[in-house]
């Protein structure tokens, strides 16, 4: 995730960083601008063409597509804000169980394994929500060694298996007493509702069909611009289809940038970050 200053107006005008919309519309910026070009001249020179109020009916279809990509958006920063208040509550839970913990455990064996085990999990759930396999954020446990999860094809699922049979376990040495089984299931309960939460945000994207919908109306407003504006702007049109092409493509791309918050683009949530800032918190309150 990029770190900046919000409040640095003119850094961030003048800045170009590579997720940048202009960078990667670039390329159709100036095919579009030389596509009104040609369309203007021609209009000049050839076809004199001069429809009468085709500013008002543009200005209408514009008014509409403006409604629809401030829904898109607005839909993807929903899942983008969303991802990050389930990550929020697993910093949560992973604290408040781990000071439970560290109150009513007395071997340090127990609580280092379960300092692994709720460490495991977090680095897990991020690999998971990545589709990969990162080997070195693993640590193995008596009740999770590697094999065993290099085995499971649902990572968090297998580790969580682990935790509560690592409380299981407590409770049948005597370690822990009845009652405190109830006191750690909302923590472990958490932990598997939150990697079902973050599930549901990465396997629904948006719908097909409103996704190329929209893009058809950029395409279709964008191209037309010429057509109905150069016989009354001439050749200002150029910069005006140039200057929408850029405002309403952008819109685009960012909300496809930030409706899949789990990712390694430089616009989704630090997770690498979150699960560090847990391996911290869990260090010094199970130590």
């Amino acid at each position: 995730m990029v770190t900046y200053n919000p409040k640095d107006w003119l850094k961030l005008i003048i800045q170009f960083h590579k997720s940048d919309t202009l960078r990667i519309l670039f390329f159709s910026l100036v095919s579009i601008g030389l596509y009104s070009a040609v369309i203007v001249y021609a209009e000049e020179h050839y076809f004199h063409i001069n429809i009468k109020n085709s500013t008002v009916m543009h200005s209408i279809l514009g008014f509409v597509l403006s409604v629809l990509l401030v829904f898109r958006t607005n839909t993807a920063y929903d899942r983008w804000w969303e991802g990050r208040k389930i990550w929020g509550n697993i910093v949560n839970n992973s604290r408040n169980l781990s000071l439970k913990l560290s109150t009513i455990l007395i071997h340090e064996k127990d609580r280092i394994e379960l300092n692994h085990l709720i460490r495991n999990y977090v680095y897990s759930l991020k690999n998971h929500l990545r589709s990969k396999y990162i080997q070195a954020e693993f640590i193995p446990t008596d009740n999770m060694p590697l094999s065993k999860f290099e085995e499971s094809e649902h990572k968090p699922n297998a580790i969580a298996k682990s935790l509560y049979k690592k409380i299981h376990n407590l409770y049948q040495n005597k370690d822990l007493a009845s009652e405190h089984l109830y006191f750690f299931n909302e923590e472990l309960k958490s932990f598997t509702d939150n990697c079902g939460a973050c599930e549901r945000i990465k396997n629904t994207p948006i719908p097909y069909s409103y996704n190329i919908f929209l893009k058809k109306m950029i395409f279709l407003y964008v191209m037309s611009l010429p057509l109905f504006f150069g016989s009354e702007l001439h050749y200002t049109t150029v910069p005006i289809t140039i200057i929408v092409l850029y405002v309403f493509a952008s819109i685009e791309l960012i909300a496809e940038d930030i409706e899949d918050p789990f990712g390694e683009d430089e616009n989704d949530l630090p997770l690498e970050d979150i699960c560090n800032r847990i391996k911290n918190n869990l260090n010094e309150i199970l130590n």
